[in-house]
């Protein structure tokens, strides 16, 4: 059986566009490609990942508005297993108010909760504020050692 994990969109951006931790985020891709594990995704994934390259080219200037239509081609050939938002709307909203995060990263929580698999992030405040409480949120730097 493949395991499963969740992975937010700060993570798929690095697939797209040399970061920190960009090698690490590609192993991950690289694992679903060998079968070794199945990513999945709330459905706001792919406007969240698109609105991430607007950023950087619109509001940062990183990149050029051709780098940025072909980070989103790229973004789409990867896309993981989405799963509809409205099923992990009531759950994301507990969780967002509970710890204190906007409710569309709770979108993963919820998702990790419901599928029982970790989530995967390079949102360092994400893990600070439920990493020690749910036991299942990886920083992606983090990811290649850790172990359920």
């Amino acid at each position: 059986m493949t395991e499963g994990w969740v992975i937010d969109v700060s993570v798929a951006v690095k697939w797209v566009f040399p970061e920190r931790d960009t090698p690490a985020a590609r192993r991950i891709l690289e694992g679903q490609a060998a079968g070794r594990w199945t990513l999945m995704a709330p459905d706001v994934f792919l406007a969240e990942g698109a609105n991430t390259i607007w950023k950087k080219c619109r509001l940062r200037q990183e990149i050029t508005a051709e780098e940025a239509f072909q980070g989103l081609d790229f973004l789409l050939q990867t896309v993981p297993r989405l799963v509809s938002s409205s099923s992990l709307a009531g759950q994301a909203l507990r969780l967002a108010l509970s710890y204190h995060v906007p409710v569309y990263d709770c979108l993963y929580l919820a998702l990790a909760l419901q599928e029982r698999c970790g989530l995967v992030t390079a949102d360092a405040a994400l893990v600070r504020a439920t990493g020690p409480h749910l036991g299942m949120v990886v920083e992606l730097a983090d990811f290649a050692g850790w172990t359920r």
